[in-house]
């Protein structure tokens, strides 16, 4: 049987890593693998994650399962932050789930547990493992434009000119902030455009959250997701907490649907958990369990927030100081827009040849599509990257 296997594509991303940690170089900068990492190139533990844990290595008397969903004060705090008073709590169905890649996989499940023949929609470009998972499933799928490559921003007259094509009962997959590859969000006006044209059309919005605080703030970024949510009478929303908590190897994630009215959420809230029970029947739970009493404790909340705000402000300020030097070394704006986009990401609109030149001669190591990840850099390895850049003519 196993002779019968054949070889899988290797993953870019994790090759690109090893082709890293393979370079001897002292100068090299990473800008490929998307997790957080602070000035001195270290993922760290948040302060209220670490209190967190303390506090639940005292009082935790049992490592029993908790239930197919989760522990249910997990489900309420994410919906919370997330959707704070957009939509009755009553509405809303949730499961917790290994990972935001979890959410997001249990979604589509979800989707195809429903009618097998909607179609979903995606950006293009996109995470590389939303359309993975869907190609995986056999789910059928189309995309819309959403990056311009001229001016790296939002290709919105294209995404529109799209989606009016879409069909009631179909999904479209859209990022809630801090679009991952490229780093242009919408906007609040072309948020409530995207409402007109999904309330129009019966289709499905399904949104991956993924970076809530890493873009304009807690607040800021949820509001096209809240926006969704108060308006649309069907929702899926795949959350994670690896970037924005910081508990990357935890597996903390939550999928949440969105029903009508109440009798069709617990119909949701069955199939959620049946589900799971198909696919790894309980969820992890400590990396929920950490989560739930962060936000459920004011004062460890403060401390996380506070963290959280330092990291965003920290990745701005590389960005205003990366477009900066660019703007020196090139004399024009055409960089300008890497102090405008949000999150970790931006998509710099090198070639592969470019990005090749780069890795070769600079060291600087990015995805073959020229995303790169922000908080790779640091005061330091900011000059270097400009010079990197400006020396290829990208």
């Amino acid at each position: 049987m196993l002779t019968n296997l054949k070889p899988q594509p290797a993953d870019k991303i994790l090759a690109l890593v090893q082709m890293y940690k393979d370079d001897p170089r002292e100068t090299k900068i990473d800008l490929g693998v998307g997790v957080y990492k602070n000035a001195e190139g270290v993922t760290p533990v948040m302060r209220a994650v670490k209190a967190a844990e303390r506090r639940i290595l005292e009082s935790q008397e049992t490592k029993a399962y908790t239930s197919l969903a989760g522990d249910p004060a997990f489900s309420s705090a994410m919906r919370k932050l997330i959707l704070a008073d957009s939509v009755d709590a009553g509405r809303v169905a949730a499961v917790a789930t290994p990972g935001g890649t979890g959410a997001v996989r249990q979604g589509l499940e979800l989707m195809q547990y429903a009618d097998r023949a909607s179609t979903i929609w995606i950006s293009n470009p996109t995470w590389p493992n939303h359309p993975s998972i869907i190609k995986y499933l056999g789910v059928p799928m189309r995309e819309y434009r959403y990056f311009d490559s001229e001016t790296r921003g939002v290709d919105f007259a294209g995404m529109m000119d799209d989606l009016k094509d879409v069909k009631s009962g179909d999904l479209v997959l859209l990022h809630g902030c801090c679009h991952n590859p490229t780093g242009a969000n919408l906007t609040a006006e072309q948020w409530d455009a995207v409402v007109e044209l999904l309330e129009r059309t019966g289709a499905v919005p399904f949104v991956d959250i993924a970076y809530q605080g890493f873009g304009d703030g807690l607040e800021e970024d949820g509001y096209g997701t809240r926006l969704l949510a108060s308006k649309l009478p069907e929702m899926i929303i795949a959350a994670s907490c690896s970037k924005n908590f910081g508990v990357y190897r935890e597996r903390t994630g939550l999928l949440m649907a969105i029903a009508p009215e109440e009798k069709s959420k617990a119909s949701a809230q069955a199939t959620l958990a049946f589900l799971n029970r198909q696919n790894y029947s309980f969820p992890p739970d400590h990396g929920a369990r950490v989560v739930t009493t962060i936000l459920d404790d004011a004062e460890l909340r403060a401390d996380w927030q506070a963290e959280l705000e330092d990291v965003r402000a920290g990745m701005l300020k590389l960005r205003t100081q990366l477009a900066d030097a660019l703007r020196q070394r090139t004399n024009s704006d055409q960089f300008d827009f890497i102090a405008d986009h949000r999150g970790m990401f931006s998509r710099l609109g090198a070639t592969p040849e470019q990005v090749v030149e780069m890795r070769e001669k600079f060291a600087i190591y990015m995805v073959g599509d020229s995303r790169m990840n922000i908080a790779g850099l640091n005061e330091a390895t900011v000059p270097i990257l400009a010079d990197a850049i400006a020396a290829t003519g990208v």
